[in-house]
């Protein structure tokens, strides 16, 4: 998984729903890095999560990796990061092993012994084989995550990754992430906790936010 290609931002801005979220923002995320995504609620946590994940294009600026625009290869941005939402992908019919088994059959992963070990990683392999609509939410939120493990990618984003997880789920979390980034992985979520990631940085979306006057002037250009 290892590799030194860094993802990058530079001169981001956005414009969501007519409004200026942020602007003049700068990222760079190298191997084995994480990157804490931090601010009030509207300040664009999640957008910047979704532009990272080419699901949004910034108005101006662009992201990249080693040096190549996402959009010049969507697929291949695809195919290298896990996006993790606020939605838990967890069928009711399904048992969790089979929930594993689906998704890492996605990213072309066959192996069973990748599934029991994101099964353990989560603490979910005691009911491995219950399906989705008896799971509590906790157990829900663990078994999203779990395709992390399940289904190895070099980046993860993570929009609020700890809601619905007690203490001892929020250290499972800590632990997998320490081993993606011990093994070059790289790591973007947004948090209200405090989350164990030593030697990550911080980025303070407030710091990016546009003044009135910028914001009357993109209302007025839209």
């Amino acid at each position: 998984m290892t590799s030194s290609s860094p993802f990058t931002g530079r001169d981001l801005l956005c414009l969501r729903g007519g409004r200026l979220v942020f602007q003049d923002l700068d990222f760079t995320l190298a191997a084995g890095g994480c990157l804490t995504l931090v601010g009030p609620n509207g300040s664009g946590k999640s957008t910047l999560l979704r532009l990272m994940a080419g699901l949004l294009k910034p108005l101006r600026g662009t992201i990249a990796w080693d040096g190549v625009a996402l959009a010049q290869d969507p697929e291949a941005h695809r195919a290298r990061l896990h996006y993790v939402g606020h939605l838990d992908a967890v069928k009711a019919s399904f048992t969790c092993r089979e929930i594993l088994s689906f998704w890492a059959g996605v990213r072309g992963v066959a192996d069973r012994a990748a599934v029991d070990r994101a099964l353990a990683a989560f603490a979910i392999d005691t009911i491995a084989d219950v399906p989705g609509r008896f799971l509590s939410a906790g157990q829900r939120r663990r078994l999203s995550l779990a395709r992390l493990v399940a289904a190895p990618a070099p980046l993860w984003l993570l929009d609020e990754p700890t809601v619905g997880l007690d203490r001892a789920s929020v250290a499972l979390l800590e632990g997998a992430i320490a081993r993606h980034r011990a093994d070059g992985g790289r790591v973007v979520l947004s948090t209200h906790i405090d989350l164990a990631t030593p030697g990550g940085a911080v980025l303070d979306l407030a710091a990016f936010a546009p003044a009135e006057d910028d914001e009357d002037g993109a209302e007025d250009a839209a």
